[in-house]
């Protein structure tokens, strides 16, 4: 009897978690990794809402997308909210607890406030098994955003307007694609590099070549870089982060650009990309796709490794766009019916393929676009050293260089070299003098 009483109990068990696995969420234990998609939850039903800087997708590539995940989620009903200015508003937002179900991570939530607004999705070091890219939205072995997908940074150029202007091969150093962008002014009428001056976050954009492009070092951003001595200044070999800004230094001082930086137009640039009336722009691959789209000529758009070269070999940093993070306010049902969207959007629906970049599932095929790298090393931010996680986080706020999250200090190259100011060295030689600064002021050990 007490052998039949102990099988009638097990039996109890299993058939109540095989239950609850396809009704209703009770778990707080679910992780992305444990969700089996077509199987798990098919009768879960909930509405969620999306927050997304997409604002040309919600009513095009997001329905879709919707349509087809209900499919096999009939009962989850999905709803996008689009923001324009999403980096400013976003972060305003989570501090309510009922801003929606989901959201692109806005980059200014600092690691270990991460758990605050968002649920752990599961394991880093389990979730790295399949998907990539993951430290950037981790902290403490815990993932807390999947990438939406991940970008290569490089250089945005028409193809036409190159072989107008009598250029036959990439450029490797910054020297070689200034004298580029000479040949395109003096060879065609084309804008030879605009730099999207007036829209403003497009300068922050020059901060994502720091790092894996402009030293080949996986441990550059951050191991490295909170420990550097002076590590804006020019290192006199085309190399570093001096290598970088010099590339929009320059362009600006030898009048390569647009006649009026202070009247660019990023949703007219797209266009006019297209239509073969600039020939390059610095963006993540992120951006390929709506160059191609904005009008009849998207087999003129192409993609470039950065021209800088690191002891002869190129390298491209490359890493997560805006990641998808779920509410940790939200209902558990909300919250599981969220992961599997996610899961679904990463896994299933090709998003990042069709948007020219690296998705986030472990050897999945690389779209078109990036040909012109096969050659060129992808190198993604090693994590912090243990007992550094907010580190440099630290010092960008100290110092208020803020690397990564300051378009004006970016912005003041383009400023300083149009009028005929300060010099990139005098430049950086300031942002060097706040770095130092605030390591001395955070007692933070700086190798000469």
């Amino acid at each position: 009897m007490k052998k039949i009483l102990t099988f009638i109990l097990a039996l109890t068990l299993i058939l109540s978690v095989a239950a609850c696995s396809n009704t209703k969420a009770t778990s707080s234990n679910v992780t992305i990794d444990s969700l089996t998609l077509g199987k798990d939850y098919t009768d879960l039903a909930a509405s969620i809402k999306v927050l997304t800087s997409k604002t040309d997708f919600t009513d095009t590539v997001m329905t879709d997308y919707v349509k087809e995940f209900q499919k096999e989620y009939p009962n989850i009903e999905i709803t996008y909210e689009a923001i324009t200015n999403y980096s400013q508003t976003i972060t305003t937002r989570l501090t309510t607890p009922d801003w929606g179900d989901i959201c692109m991570i806005p980059g200014d939530v600092d690691k270990p406030a991460f758990s605050t607004y968002f649920i752990s999705l599961g394991d880093l070091t389990k979730l790295s098994e399949k998907y990539i890219f993951l430290n950037d939205k981790s902290f403490d072995g815990q993932v807390y955003g999947i990438p939406s997908k991940n970008n290569v940074q490089g250089i945005v150029y028409n193809k036409a307007v190159f072989t107008a202007a009598g250029i036959t091969t990439m450029p490797k150093t910054p020297a070689e694609f200034i004298a580029d962008l000479q040949m395109i002014k003096d060879n065609t009428t084309a804008i030879p590099l605009y730099t999207n001056f007036a829209a403003g976050w497009t300068m922050g954009a020059w901060d994502a070549y720091v790092g894996g492009t402009s030293d080949g070092d996986a441990k550059y951003m951050n191991q490295i870089l909170p420990h550097a001595s002076n590590p804006f200044a020019d290192r006199g070999d085309g190399t570093g982060p001096y290598a970088v800004y010099s590339v929009l230094y320059d362009a600006v001082k030898n009048k390569l650009i647009e006649q009026d930086p202070t009247t660019t137009d990023w949703e007219g640039c797209r266009a006019m990309i297209n239509g073969g009336q600039i020939g390059t722009m610095v963006l993540g691959s992120w951006a390929v796709s709506q160059m191609q789209q904005a009008g009849p000529n998207p087999n003129d758009i192409g993609y470039m490794p950065f021209p800088i070269s690191v002891n002869g070999k190129q390298y491209a940093s490359a890493g997560s766009d805006y990641c998808y993070g779920i509410n940790v306010n939200s209902s558990k049902d909300n919250q599981i019916a969220s992961m599997l969207y996610v899961k679904w959007l990463t896994e299933v629906s090709n998003f990042a393929y069709d948007q020219g970049g690296i998705p986030e599932v472990k050897d999945a095929a690389l779209p078109p676009i990036l040909e012109t790298f096969k050659g060129i090393e992808f190198v993604a931010n090693d994590p912090a050293l243990p007992g550094e996680e907010t580190l440099l986080g630290d010092i960008n706020t100290e110092s208020e260089v803020a690397i990564n999250n300051n378009n004006d200090r970016v912005a003041s190259i383009v400023s300083e070299a149009f009028k005929g100011g300060k010099t990139l060295t005098q430049i950086t030689d300031g942002w060097n003098a706040k770095w130092t600064a605030a390591q001395e002021s955070l007692g933070v050990t700086i190798n000469k």
